[in-house]
């Protein structure tokens, strides 16, 4: 996907018309190890910037996935409930979380593109 924006905690964004795509990054892929589960919200339901919508389980921990903005899922990619390891394999492309109609025109305004991204997790 091109045009990927970041939230701190991990999740990107983009953005299509009134629509986002939601995945976990690169990193947060490589720091939780194989995910083995994925718990996806169900379709429409609201979601929130900064809460939790989405669980994923790996071989080493449990954690939430946090909402880069807010929005309403219309999505979900339902091949990971079959094969979570495509968010390992293709976290920017196959391994999509969710789609949802965003709240407004304005969302992701604050998020981080690639390079600010980069530089935030190189600072860790």
């Amino acid at each position: 996907m091109t045009n990927l924006l970041f939230h701190p905690d991990h999740a990107w964004l983009a953005v299509e018309g009134g629509q986002g795509t939601i995945g976990i990054s690169d990193y947060a892929q490589q720091q939780l190890g194989e995910i083995i589960y994925v718990d996806l919200p169900e379709m429409d339901t609201e979601i929130r910037e900064g809460e939790p919508f989405c669980a994923l389980e790996s071989n080493k921990v449990a954690t939430d996935v946090i909402a880069p903005v807010n929005g309403v899922v219309i999505e979900t990619n339902r091949s990971l409930e079959e094969e979570p390891n495509r968010i390992n394999t293709s976290p920017y492309d196959l391994g999509w979380l969710v789609k949802i109609f965003l709240k407004n025109s304005a969302e992701g305004e604050g998020l981080m593109d690639q390079g600010a991204y980069d530089r935030y997790v190189a600072a860790k």
